[in-house]
């Protein structure tokens, strides 16, 4: 049996949206936002890692990446202690989150009306 032909209304689309350095390497994309956003929710980067469904090294190492090209760190961790260690995010960071949150609507709004467009001539 074949699979189904698509039409021109089956057209979607898709988009990644990330910073990055003048080398190219990212320094903050949707993942990055999202480890950081589970770390200020949970408190603890093994938590946010466990949350996401990613290991805890390729977390640990994707935030440490962005700090390195950022020049600034953006957690702060608690060791030890009654409960284990903890992990915040820094003021920076919270900045970052809200600035990449709101970049992101705004691409979002005018990629929608520009797909909108694009659909319009095509079908």
């Amino acid at each position: 049996m074949k699979p189904p032909r698509s039409s021109r209304n089956d057209v979607f689309l898709r988009y990644k949206l990330w910073l990055s350095a003048i080398s190219g390497e990212g320094i903050i994309e949707e993942s990055t936002y999202a480890i950081l956003k589970a770390i200020d929710e949970t408190g603890s980067l093994k938590s946010a890692a466990e949350q996401l469904g990613v290991s805890y090294r390729k977390a640990w190492g994707d935030i440490k990446k962005s700090e390195e090209l950022l020049g600034y760190d953006l957690t702060e961790k608690h060791r030890g202690g009654v409960g284990g260690g903890a992990s915040t995010i820094t003021p920076k960071a919270k900045n970052l989150l809200e600035a990449y949150a709101t970049l992101h609507q705004k691409m979002d709004s005018a990629i929608e009306d520009a797909y909108e467009d694009f659909k319009d001539k095509i079908l």
